[in-house]
C-alpha cells in the first residue's frame, strides 16, 4: 500500500519539435518503467510519430492543433515549416491552453512538466493544484547566457538589440567567450513573436518564475560553473536530468540502404571517415551548400554525407557525387545517425551543433567540426564545444555567416588528421567516459525523478 501511495501521475507537454519531443519521451519512459503514469500531451500528427513500444503506463494526450491564419492546415511541427513560419506554430501552442486546462482539471495529475514555450501553463497548473517542473533540453550554458528570470521578463531587458546577444553577458561570474555571432541572431523572429509581441526570453523568464523547480539536459562531469551560476540566477531548485545519451540498440542491421552504407565503412580505415549531417530542421541556401560540397571535396578525406530533407532539388552540384566517387557516400533524407556515428571508421562529424546530435557524437567518442545551424542554441553550443577543445569550428562572417570552401576542409583536415588537431580528437575521445555513461547519467534521472516524488510528499 505504502509503495502504491508513492506513484506519480505525471503530464508531460513538449514544444512542436521532433527535437523537443524525444528527450521528453525518453524522460516520460524512465518515469514509466519506474511505476509512475504518465500522460503525453501533444498534437495528433506528432504523436504518431513515436515510437509503438511505448510502456503501457503512457498514456497518449492527443490535442488537435488550433487553425492559425498563416499557418499551413497540415502543419504540427517546426519540420514542416520554414523558419520564418514558425512564429505561427507558437500561436496555435499558445491556443492550447484551455485543452491543456481542461485535461489537467479533469485527471488527478500531481506535476506537470512543461517545455520553454508555455509561459502560461503554471498559472494554470498551480490554481488545479498541480506542481510545475520546466525541463530544458538546452544546456545549462545556454540557460545561463539567457540571464536571470527579472532580466528575461522585462521586455527588452535581455537584447534591445541583436548585438546585445553577441557578447558574454554581464551576470556570467566564470570565464567563457560563449555567445552568438550576429548572423545567427539577425533574424528577429529567433526571438520575437511578433503575433504575441513576446520574445522567447521573456516566455522563458515567466516559465521559470512560475515553476516550483527548472530540470535541464546536463550533468555536473560537465558544466559544472554554469550548474552552480543557475541556481544562483533563478533561486530555486535547479536539477541537472543527465545528458539522456541514446541507447543505441541498433534495428537498421541488413536492413534497405543501410546494408550498403554499412559496408561501405566497413572497408575504411578506423576513425578515417567523417560524418556530415546539419540536422532535419538547418536549411542552407544553395550557395553555401555548393561551398560547403567544395570544402567538403577539397578536405580530400573519406566522408559520408547526409542530405536533409529540407535540401532543396540542385542543392548539391550536379557533379559532385560522381566527382567523388568512392570516397564519398552521399545519403539523401533520414539516416541512421547512431547507427553512423558508432561505426568504428568514423572519426569526426561536421555538426549543425545541436545539443543532442553533439551528445550523441561525444558518447561515441567523435571530434567535432562544429558548423552553427544559426538557430536557437546552436550557436553557444558550437563555441562551448570549441572553448572545451572537443571540436573546432569553421570560421565564418559574423555578419551574414559565409564561408570559403578552404576554411570548410582545412577545419575538416585539422579535426581529422593534422598533427594540431590531436588535443581535439584526444579530448573527444575521453568524453565518452560523460557522454557515452549510461550508469552515470541514469543516476541523474534517479535523482530527479526523486525530486518528483519527494514533491508531492511535502504537498
Amino acid at each position: 500500500m505504502e509503495n502504491e501511495e508513492k506513484k506519480l501521475h505525471v503530464a508531460m507537454f513538449p514544444w512542436l519539435a521532433y527535437g523537443h519531443l524525444m528527450p521528453f519521451l525518453e524522460v516520460a519512459t524512465f518515469l514509466a518503467r519506474k511505476g509512475h503514469r504518465v500522460s503525453f500531451i501533444s498534437t495528433p500528427k506528432n504523436l504518431q510519430k513515436l515510437p509503438a513500444n511505448l510502456p503501457p503506463s503512457i498514456t497518449l494526450v492527443e490535442l488537435p492543433l488550433p487553425r492559425v491564419h498563416g499557418l499551413p492546415d497540415s502543419a504540427e511541427s517546426t519540420s514542416e515549416l520554414l523558419h520564418n513560419m514558425v512564429p505561427y506554430l507558437k500561436k496555435a501552442y499558445d491556443m492550447l491552453e484551455p485543452a491543456v486546462a481542461e485535461f489537467l482539471a479533469k485527471s488527478d495529475v500531481d506535476w506537470v512538466i512543461q517545455d520553454f514555450m508555455s509561459f502560461w501553463l503554471p498559472q494554470k497548473a498551480r490554481r488545479l493544484g498541480v506542481k510545475s517542473a520546466f525541463f530544458s533540453i538546452f544546456s545549462a550554458t545556454t540557460l545561463v547566457f539567457c540571464g536571470p528570470p527579472s532580466i528575461l521578463m522585462d521586455g527588452q531587458a535581455r537584447a534591445k538589440a541583436a548585438e546585445d546577444l553577441t557578447v558574454v553577458p554581464q551576470w556570467v561570474t566564470y570565464p567563457t567567450k560563449v555567445a552568438f555571432r550576429l548572423h545567427e541572431v539577425i533574424n528577429e523572429e529567433d526571438f520575437v513573436d511578433s503575433d504575441a509581441n513576446m520574445s522567447v526570453f521573456e516566455r522563458v523568464g515567466r516559465l521559470i518564475q512560475g515553476c516550483e523547480i527548472v530540470a535541464t539536459r546536463t550533468c555536473s562531469e560537465f558544466e559544472a560553473e554554469p550548474l552552480s551560476l543557475l541556481k544562483k540566477l533563478y533561486g530555486r531548485a535547479v536539477i541537472p536530468m543527465g545528458l539522456l545519451p541514446p541507447q543505441n540498440k541498433s534495428r537498421h542491421e541488413g536492413v534497405g540502404r543501410w546494408s550498403e552504407l554499412k559496408q561501405w565503412l566497413d572497408d575504411r580505415e578506423e576513425k578515417s571517415v567523417f560524418y556530415i549531417a546539419l540536422g532535419t530542421e538547418v536549411a542552407l541556401s544553395q550557395e553555401f551548400m555548393h561551398e560547403l560540397a567544395c570544402g567538403i571535396e577539397k578536405s580530400s578525406l573519406p566522408f559520408v554525407w547526409v542530405v536533409g530533407r529540407k535540401a532543396g532539388p540542385g542543392s548539391i552540384p550536379s557533379s559532385f557525387e560522381s566527382r567523388v566517387s568512392g570516397r564519398g557516400f552521399v545519403w539523401m533524407g533520414w539516416a541512421p545517425q547512431l547507427d553512423i556515428l558508432a561505426h568504428p571508421s568514423v572519426g569526426g562529424f561536421l555538426t549543425h551543433c545541436g545539443w543532442s546530435s553533439v551528445i550523441e557524437a561525444l558518447g561515441q567518442g567523435r571530434a567535432l567540426i562544429l558548423f552553427s545551424g544559426g538557430s536557437s542554441d546552436q550557436g553557444l553550443v558550437a563555441r562551448l564545444m570549441d572553448e572545451r577543445r572537443v571540436g573546432s569550428e569553421v570560421p565564418r562572417n559574423d555578419r551574414d555567416g559565409s564561408f570559403t570552401s578552404d576554411s570548410v576542409a582545412e577545419t575538416i583536415r585539422r579535426v581529422m588528421v593534422e598533427p594540431e588537431g590531436e588535443e581535439v580528437r584526444a579530448n573527444a575521445w575521453a568524453m565518452r567516459e560523460i557522454f557515452g555513461n549510461v550508469e552515470l547519467q541514469h543516476k541523474y534521472l534517479e535523482e530527479f525523478a526523486q525530486v518528483l516524488e519527494e514533491g508531492r510528499a511535502a504537498s
